[in-house]
């Protein structure tokens, strides 16, 4: 009776163990599936997609130390661009200060990343003017400018409007200009571009996003 009994607790012991090792097993196939569906979720991205993406226009100008610099020469570095002015006394501090907080959001990754702000006002930001001007921001942004009919091709490469108004006192005057931030890819290709306003921790989201694509 006694061994009857034992064999009966044997049986029902290995069906315990049998349903703790399915359920296991069970639990290690939700995971994994759960993993595979989160690592393949399409990533939404924070600005406006540009679903066939071209080359980004290159172009050259003239740098905050007063050097060449070349779009091409960033390949392999995402770029995030933004066109304004040194006297301008809203929308571009703002988004200065935003490239800042992006760069301390992607920490390491930043390294991979050229943060670039390219005048509409030529005639004010020489090389020194912008090197004092962004100064206020962050020491890793690079501030471009160059001779008005160099930059006229490059706002019109990238469809930024850009007028002269105010004028009555001649240094003075404001510029209205397109707001947008344009993010460039490792492979030179315009990828999304980004209105006033746009979150930096969306923008660095996406950042980060493209980075692992290499």
């Amino acid at each position: 009776m006694v061994r009857f009994n034992l064999i009966n607790q044997e049986k029902n012991d290995m069906q315990v163990r049998h349903y703790l090792f399915l359920g296991i097993a069970i639990l290690i196939g939700f995971s994994a599936t759960v993993g595979v569906l989160i690592s393949t979720k399409r990533h939404t991205f924070q600005g406006s997609l540009i679903e066939n993406p071209a080359p980004a226009a290159d172009f050259e100008l003239v740098d905050r130390d007063g050097q060449p610099y070349r779009l091409r020469d960033q390949k392999g570095n995402v770029v995030l661009a933004f066109f304004g002015y040194t006297h301008c006394p809203d929308v571009c501090p703002v988004t200065l200060s935003d490239f800042g907080k992006i760069r301390t959001r992607l920490g390491d990754r930043a390294e991979r990343v050229e943060f670039v702000f390219i005048t509409t006002d030529p005639e004010r930001d020489t090389p020194e003017q912008i090197n004092r001007y962004l100064s206020n921001f962050d020491a890793e942004i690079q501030g471009l400018t160059g001779q008005e009919q160099d930059l006229e091709k490059v706002w019109n490469a990238y469809g930024v409007y850009r007028e002269l108004v105010d004028q009555q006192e001649p240094e003075n005057y404001l510029v209205d200009h397109t707001a947008r931030v344009y993010l460039i890819d490792q492979r030179g290709n315009l990828r999304v571009t980004y209105t006033f306003g746009t979150e930096s921790e969306g923008i660095a989201a996406d950042v980060s996003f493209i980075l692992k694509e290499n």
